[in-house]
This record gives C-alpha cells, structure tokens and sequence, in this order.
C-alpha cells in the first residue's frame, strides 16, 4: 500500500512538471497577478488603459530597449538583459485591463524577469 501511495505522488509531481502550468500567485492585493505559463505572469486591474500603457513605457525604457511599440494594440516588445520581455494590455471591460508579461533570456522562460516587470509596472501605475 505505501508503494502505492508513494508511486502516486510521484506520478502527481511529474505530471505538474510536464504540463509547466502550475499557477503561482505574485505579489499580493491590488497587485497580485499570476502565472499562466513558465514565462508568463498576468492579471488584471482596474487602473485605466492609458496609466497603465505609460508606465509600461516608462518602466520599459529604464529597463531595456524598446523593439516594437504599438498603443491602440497594446502589444509591447524590448531587448532586456540577453533576451526579451513582450508587454500586452488588454482592455476587457471599460474599467478592467489585462496587463500580460513575457520574458525570455538566452531563447529560454524566465518568469522571475516576467514577474519583476509586472510588480513594477503595476507599482509605477498607482
């Protein structure tokens, strides 16, 4: 029976480790957001587009190099530390916005550059 058990856990913990999905929650309150893949955090906020949209910029250009810019798409692209983080804003209702970060260095996820981009800019937008 405790083969069993133990053989069941492990198979539990592969298959989370397989499917790169777990969710994990970051920063708390207003700003909390969470993962939606190894390289993506998002969340969403009742800050107002344009607020939202100019301190992604801001926090953009202190950070790294901005590579596309597109403000009625809400898409964002910039070279940062060996790789590239992508910025979306996604306007759901009138009062709520969907801010999604990806980050990726050297071709392969870094979520904790995702998260580190999504804290501040929400930060910067209060």
């Amino acid at each position: 029976m405790m083969k069993l058990l133990v053989f069941s856990f492990l198979c539990f913990l592969l298959l989370f480790n397989f499917l790169g999905c777990v969710p994990i929650l970051v920063g708390a309150g207003a700003l909390g957001g969470y993962a939606v893949s190894r390289d993506t955090i998002q969340g969403e906020t009742d800050i107002p587009y344009d607020n939202l949209w100019s301190s992604a910029l801001k926090v953009s250009r202190i950070r790294g190099t901005i590579r596309q810019e597109d403000v009625s798409g809400g898409y964002l692209k910039l070279a940062v530390e060996s790789g590239f983080i992508w910025i979306r804003l996604i306007k759901i209702t009138q009062a709520t916005t969907r801010l999604k970060v990806s980050a990726r260095k050297y071709h392969f996820p870094n979520i904790s550059l995702a998260q580190d981009m999504y804290l501040k800019i929400m930060e910067e937008a209060k």
